[in-house]
């Protein structure tokens, strides 16, 4: 057999895997047919949080137990001082008023327009070696703790999910409205 004849026989095989598969009980209505209707059980995991902080998780943190978990989950990537730590984790406070320099450093205090924004991040992404793994209770303490580092909050601030959205960022005006009507 040829090559290009063996490469023919592979895609129709495929195709009538693909056409086998797709025999299977479909309970989708949608224009291709294909899935099924995730129920809010298969959704829970996705979440985005909004500036405002609606869909915040019940709980609360402080600086002191943020500043335990930092310790214990965040310093290796993120240094004692969250600084960063070459090769490993970018800094999480500083930079203040870099953003139009040469060298901009990105930073929560630079950068990041909303407090809540913060939170979610955390939640979702940290730490590297586990991301979401941190609790409700964790992550609030965490952002507790870099929001206070960053002194944008004072240390004795409780956050929650009333008190978060709350925090005026000190970038928070540093972005250019989207004026398209379709954007929300």
């Amino acid at each position: 057999m040829s090559i290009i004849t063996e490469k023919l026989i592979c895609v129709f095989l495929l195709l009538a895997l693909a056409g086998c598969a797709s025999g299977q009980a479909n309970t989708n209505t949608g224009p291709y047919g294909y899935g099924t209707t995730p129920a809010p059980k298969d959704l829970a995991a996705f979440y985005s949080i909004p500036a405002d902080g609606r869909g915040l998780p019940p709980g609360q943190g402080s600086y002191a137990d943020g500043q335990k978990v930092y310790m214990e989950k965040c310093v290796s990537c993120h240094g004692d001082k969250l600084q960063g730590v070459a090769g490993a984790g970018e800094p999480i406070i500083g930079g203040r008023g870099t953003l139009a320099s040469g060298k901009p450093l990105k930073t929560v205090e630079s950068y990041w327009p909303y407090a809540t924004t913060v939170f979610d991040y955390v939640k979702r992404a940290m730490p590297f070696n586990s991301p979401g793994s941190l609790t409700n209770n964790e992550t609030y303490s965490v952002t507790a703790y870099i929001l206070a580092e960053a002194k944008i909050i004072n240390k004795d601030t409780v956050i929650n999910a009333k008190s978060l959205p709350e925090v005026q960022m000190p970038n928070e005006h540093g972005f250019i409205p989207d004026p398209r009507p379709d954007a929300p």
